[in-house]
């Protein structure tokens, strides 16, 4: 019974976790794109986002984080095992956490007022947690190597399909910004 329990908690700091993934990469955007304002607009938009991503990233994020790996590992001592299927689901946890990591230095320059990437570049670092939710959930509910294969396939064809809609979506709001 208990393991219910801990397997609950986990998926709801999982879903808070992405959450705040997802949340943080698009105040890195609006943040990257403040830049573009004039004074004082710029300092008062940039002024807010420093609050709201340092509560989002604190308060949130690295909480969720941290808690989703304390009751994952709960359940990995209940469980009792590793079949195959978790150990590909454990690799990409392990990429999603190198993630995190890199979100908490762009947010560490951020807070600097160092911006290194565009809000472009940003957008397309947002769609990594997607492709890492995706990869898990596939792996989560099928739980075979084959569908896991085709789980892979359609994520790379769900990748490129990403990547094209930013660059229309890129090409629109130009096209808008010109009239």
């Amino acid at each position: 019974m208990s393991f219910f329990y801990v397997k609950a908690l986990h998926i709801i700091f999982v879903v808070t976790w992405f959450a705040g993934l997802f949340y943080i990469v698009r105040l890195f955007i609006y943040f990257a794109e403040a830049q573009e304002k004039p004074e004082p607009e710029r300092s008062i938009l940039q002024q807010q986002f420093h609050i709201m991503q340092k509560r989002l990233w604190y308060g949130i994020t690295w909480p969720s984080a941290v808690l989703t790996l304390i009751f994952g590992l709960t359940m990995l001592y209940l469980y009792g095992g590793v079949p195959g299927w978790l150990v590909w689901k454990l690799a990409f946890v392990v990429g999603l956490y190198v993630y995190h990591f890199l979100c908490h230095r762009i947010f560490q320059q951020q807070q600097q007022g160092i911006l290194r990437y565009t809000s472009t570049q940003l957008r397309i670092w947002n769609e990594v947690a997607t492709v890492f939710l995706i990869a898990i959930v596939f792996l989560v509910v099928l739980k075979n190597a084959l569908s896991m294969v085709w789980g892979i396939v359609g994520l790379l064809l769900f990748s490129a399909l990403l990547m094209l809609a930013i660059r229309i979506y890129k090409r629109l709001r130009e096209s808008g910004q010109q009239r």
